[in-house]
């Protein structure tokens, strides 16, 4: 019986042998059979940045100042994240908006955001303080990171309102390690300001704090915040596109710019408005045209209605598709020198030719 039975033994195990074989060269003469043999795709997310999908529970919901509500979602083994990030918020209509992080990045069973209510926004921030209370599940994607804090021999952060959430966790993790940090916080009136209190108290020691309430004092002046700074030192801004423009102009010549914007620039991203072209799905095995009054992003969706988008604006990065064929015509203010060879945003982004091919 045990010669039978070897004989058995051998001739299934070549056989698996055999077919493994096989559908290897079957799939690497037709990459479409019946998956397509491409590397693992990238498409919707960079290198830099997690993509995991899970459900939180807010715990706490709490103004913070004028206009501003902070939520605290909790979660168990939630991967750490570094100052800068932010989260995708799912929101019940299905809007996905993105909010900084501001809580503690060790913090592993909760993420904190912080939302101000935009009365002339798109919708979002009116639905997070509307909508999101205690005891609703809510699903996240992320955390990512666009903002990340670089070294640097010293920083200057120049901020307006709720452009303080991303830059919260970096002054608490540059005053923890001892650096050299100064912080230029102007906003609407003190109420209006999240965060003010604790800030203050961080900065204290050395007047590292300026705190600029326009319905006291006016614009803060930013040049005078800027003038004179050491070889080395990292700026970093947030807030809005005037006080963007106002640092940028004010920037002394060699000293590196950070920048996070919660919109478009007014000058920059252009939606639609080139020639028609197509684009093939390489992935799906599909193609779709995109006319000239039309964005990649809604051509795509006709045939891929999954892909993930939120700005439409062409400064959130959710749209990023990996490009594999074709010249891109870049019309965003987010992606990187290396990340402009190889991906694009599709919301604003278009062809400078008649075909583009995305691994999707």
């Amino acid at each position: 019986m045990a010669l039978p039975r070897l004989r058995t033994v051998v001739l299934v195990s070549g056989v698996a042998l055999l077919t493994r074989r096989a559908l290897k060269r079957r799939i690497a003469r037709s990459p479409l059979w019946p998956l397509p043999a491409l590397p693992e795709p990238i498409s919707g997310h960079s290198k830099r940045r997690a993509t995991s999908v899970r459900r939180l529970l807010i715990t706490r919901r709490s103004e913070v100042a004028d206009g501003v509500v902070q939520l605290r979602l909790e979660g168990a083994g939630l991967p750490r994240w570094e100052p800068g990030a932010h989260l995708d918020l799912v929101l019940p209509s299905g809007l996905v908006r993105q909010y900084s992080l501001c809580g503690d990045p060790e913090d592993t069973g909760a993420y904190t955001v912080a939302a101000r209510l935009m009365e002339d926004g798109r919708g979002g921030s009116r639905e997070v303080h509307e909508q999101l209370r205690e005891g609703l599940e809510i699903e996240v994607r992320g955390p990512r990171n666009r903002f990340p804090l670089a070294e640097a021999r010293a920083y200057v952060f120049v901020v307006g309102g709720i452009g303080i959430t991303p830059v919260w966790p970096m002054l608490r993790s540059l005053a923890a390690s001892g650096a050299d940090w100064r912080l230029l916080y102007g906003g609407r009136s003190r109420g209006s300001m999240p965060f003010l209190a604790e800030i203050e108290r961080l900065g204290a020691d050395g007047d590292r704090v300026t705190v600029v309430a326009q319905d006291e004092a006016g614009h803060p002046d930013v040049a005078a915040a800027l003038g004179g700074l050491a070889p080395g030192t990292a700026v970093y801004c947030c807030g809005p596109e005037p006080l963007m423009d106002a640092v940028a102009a004010a920037l002394p010549e060699g000293l590196p710019l950070h920048l996070e914007r919660f919109s478009a620039a007014t000058e920059g991203a252009a939606g639609p408005g080139s020639g028609a072209f197509e684009v093939e799905l390489r992935r799906s095995g599909r193609t779709v045209p995109v006319a000239a009054g039309q964005s990649v992003l809604a051509a795509v969706r006709t045939a891929a209605p999954h892909v993930a988008y939120s700005c439409e604006q062409g400064f959130c990065g959710t749209c990023q598709q990996r490009v594999l064929e074709g010249e891109i015509d870049h019309r965003d203010d987010l992606l990187t020198d290396d990340e402009r060879g190889d991906s694009m945003l599709i919301c604003v982004s278009r062809c400078r030719g008649g075909r583009l091919v995305l691994d999707l």
